[in-house]
């Protein structure tokens, strides 16, 4: 049994793998009762939720990463997580601890309570039958089927209900499903490694390695939580990279009850004119390629997807891959809530000019290449420095002898 005497939980800081997502400012307010005389003890509950939360981050997609804590009496009855999409939420665990204790009970879970049958039945229902008298979820749902509706369903059947506690650390825990639910695209994330000069290659294109092993280790760690990874034909003809999280490397490590399979991201190739290789290696790997190209040549899309990739031609009028496009393709069909662009100069600058990059992760070595080296982003048309695009530089900490830097572009 879990009781009030366990160790106080730290506060609540940036995980180290954890994108930050700008705080929500439209949370439901009336007739929601106001945080009173109790919010300490809310936000240390609801850091433990999010702890909880947590541990689902490589594995709950296309779902948000979800805890729940169960409170009666000064006593901690019962808590949960989401493990898996399709499996049960995080309060129907917690009230599975429960049992009896449940009722009379305050809920703290760390994303409104879903009112809808999908992959599971709503929880709103197991929390009004089970006799929980108030519940305070961190923030509102951004699904249309959801937001606000279950909050609602709560009041109607007597529950007190509260939100706003630590919401901006439930958001910026599922960046990718805020970013789907309102946006219709996926949050995109820029992954880069550079020399103390700025440089990402030799002119030659030589690249490996730039950074040191606790790099290379720590990008697992961005893999395992991403949807999918973005690469462009050019990387693919390069390198033949394969484009896998390899749990071996992984350098972070999640405290779980029991081993979570980690799902191989969706690869996403862009190949504007279908020089991909159908012998590449990543075709035979375990998970999917997806190939979006501005090429109708149906032989050459026979070959590919006999290989085992998807094809998806998606010209714009310059006959280019329509990056926009792509974007929503891949929230729309494919529910893809983060992505990791692991790109040159050429494509990551079209993405930023398009105004698609919400994330940039920097691993910077300290090497010089010198100038005639490649850059980090082709953006020939800045030109002057009224047109230059800034960053809010949010995270900058040592992995091993390298730094990572962790920014997000503001756009004009």
């Amino acid at each position: 049994m879990i009781n009030s005497k366990i160790p106080p939980i730290p506060p609540l800081t940036k995980d180290e793998n954890a994108s930050i997502s700008p705080i929500s400012n439209d949370e439901f307010s009336s007739p929601i009762s106001s945080v009173g005389m109790g919010k300490f003890n809310d936000q240390y509950y609801m850091a433990r939720a999010l702890r909880l939360a947590k541990k689902g981050l490589w594995s709950t997609e296309p779902n948000p990463r979800t805890g729940c804590v169960l409170v009666r009496d000064g006593e901690i009855v019962g808590e949960g997580w989401h493990q898996v999409a399709g499996e049960p939420h995080a309060e129907i665990h917690a009230l599975a601890m429960a049992k009896e204790k449940a009722v009379e009970a305050t809920c703290y879970v760390t994303l409104e309570p879903c009112c809808h049958h999908g992959r599971t039945p709503p929880c709103t229902d197991a929390l009004i039958k089970a006799g929980v008298t108030r519940v305070v979820a961190a923030i509102t749902d951004p699904n249309p089927l959801v937001s606000k509706k279950g909050i609602e369903q709560l009041l109607k059947a007597g529950i007190t209900v509260d939100t706003g506690i630590l919401s901006h650390e439930a958001e910026q825990l599922n960046p990718g499903f805020f970013m789907r639910m309102r946006h219709k695209r996926p949050y995109i994330r820029c992954k880069l490694a550079m020399s103390l000069d700025g440089r990402t290659a030799m002119a030659s294109g030589e690249s490996k390695w730039i950074t040191s092993q606790n790099a290379r280790r720590d990008v697992q760690c961005l893999r395992a939580r991403s949807s999918a990874i973005l690469a462009g034909v050019g990387t693919v003809l390069a390198d033949d990279p394969q484009l896998t999280v390899r749990e071996n490397e992984l350098s972070c490590k999640l405290s779980l009850e029991k081993p979570v399979v980690i799902k191989q991201p969706l690869r996403v190739i862009i190949d504007t004119h279908l020089s991909m290789p159908h012998d590449a290696r990543m075709l035979s790997l375990p998970g999917q390629t997806l190939i979006f190209t501005a090429s109708y040549n149906k032989t050459i899309k026979g070959i590919l997807e006999k290989a085992g990739a998807i094809v998806v031609s998606q010209p714009n009028q310059e006959k280019r891959v329509d990056l926009p496009v792509l974007c929503q393709i891949l929230a729309e069909e494919y529910e893809v809530n983060e992505v990791q662009m692991e790109t040159g100069a050429n494509l990551s600058g079209a993405m930023l000019s398009k105004g698609l990059i919400d994330e940039i992760v920097i691993y910077m070595a300290p090497v010089l290449m010198g100038n005639k080296a490649r850059g980090l982003f082709n953006l020939p048309e800045i030109e002057h420095l009224n047109q230059i695009i800034p960053l809010s530089i949010v995270d900058i900490r040592a992995i091993g002898h390298d730094w990572r830097i962790t920014a997000h572009p503001i756009y004009q």
